[in-house]
């Protein structure tokens, strides 16, 4: 009888030691922790609420780098991953995917843009995809538009007359550092989107004599607002004093602006892009800025990115280049990862996104 109840009073120890709230926590810990997704972050330097965000909910690895991830690293750190959150300079196609495993559930990019992204490849295998949309409007509609004014009033070729010791030549020329202004001026935007739309907006003030806009389709409750005249893409260029690009990368778009369009301008047109590097042949703008078919280029995207530094474009003095900036404000990249970071948790937990591309 006595070895009976040591038995059971041994059989209860054990017990209580198993139901000890830590002894539970650590468990309950460790389980939590075998169950959570696992997510790969392709670099490091992105806003700590959007990795809170993640570690929540997920074993992250975060790529220790303040730049792209490498092919090779992606390669290899894709393996495994139920997520990736991602970056416009991550290249996602059939390669990458295939290392991945059929375990990998979403891709969450940091982009409006998608085009580095093989869709195709990616709907055949039933990811989701989340992407940042409506964000980027009002900063790259603001970029647009002081990068309009910086080419159009040669800021930035000012700016280094000063250091060249230029200003203190000039005698104060009468036709010195002119540019041309915007108030009277046509200007055509190729693609009415809301970036577009948003940047029509903001050059009204500026008493433009005209607003023009090409795409696939005519959008007249949106060109009502700024009284915009839809236009085929030839009379656009032939009557604009400006050119602002803001329609998508695509088989359509690719390689859109080159030497027949270029020899359809205005001698003193000027050329602004801010939506796509790939959108113009950089070749053909070289050609057309240094014969004078044209008068000025302000780009704020180029083909590759980076922008080797002595790239032919680095050379001209009517060519303002700025490094991809067009959502560079604090706020909106923020806004940024902090949804794409939603997107993935979202997909992972089979909700619904904030943004889903597929």
């Amino acid at each position: 009888m006595f070895r009976y109840f040591q038995t059971l009073l041994n059989a209860g120890q054990v017990i209580n030691s198993w139901t000890s709230k830590p002894t539970v926590a650590r468990f309950l810990t460790t389980a939590n922790q075998m169950d959570k997704p696992k997510v790969l972050v392709t670099r490091e330097d992105i806003p700590k609420s959007a990795l809170s965000i993640l570690e929540e909910k997920c074993e992250l690895e975060v790529m220790p780098n303040k730049s792209p991830i490498s092919r090779t690293d992606l390669l290899n750190k894709i393996s495994g991953k139920h997520g990736i959150f991602c970056f416009l300079t991550d290249k996602i196609d059939k390669e990458v995917l295939d290392q991945a495993g059929s375990q990998l559930k979403v891709i969450g990019t940091m982009s409006v843009g998608y085009d580095h992204l093989d869709l195709n490849e990616i709907k055949k295998r039933n990811i989701t995809v989340g992407y940042t949309p409506g964000v980027l409007t009002a900063p790259t509609a603001e970029l647009t538009v002081a990068l309009t004014l910086a080419t159009t009033r040669r800021l930035f070729e000012a700016h280094d007359e000063i250091a060249n010791g230029g200003w203190a030549k000039c005698s104060w020329g009468p036709l010195w550092m002119c540019g041309s202004g915007l108030v009277g001026a046509k200007v055509g935007i190729v693609g009415l989107g809301s970036i577009g739309l948003a940047v029509a907006k903001r050059l009204l003030p500026f008493e433009v004599a005209k607003i023009m806009y090409c795409g696939r389709h005519e959008k007249p409750e949106a060109a009502a607002q700024v009284l915009g005249e839809y236009v085929t893409f030839d009379q656009l260029l032939q009557e604009s004093d400006v050119v602002i690009i803001m329609c998508p990368l695509n088989d359509t778009t690719r390689n859109m602006f080159g030497p027949t369009q270029f020899a359809l301008m205005k001698p003193n047109a000027v050329l602004i892009n801010t939506s796509r590097g790939g959108v113009v042949d950089q070749d053909a703008l070289v050609n057309a800025l240094k014969t004078g078919q044209i008068a000025a280029a302000g780009l704020d995207v180029m083909t590759p990115e980076p922008l080797p530094a002595d790239h032919e474009l680095t050379k001209l003095k009517n060519c303002v280049l700025i490094p991809h900036i067009g959502s560079a404000t604090l706020q909106t990249r923020t806004t940024m990862a902090t949804m794409t970071a939603q997107n993935i948790v979202n997909a992972l937990e089979g909700k619904p996104m904030p943004a889903q591309l597929c």
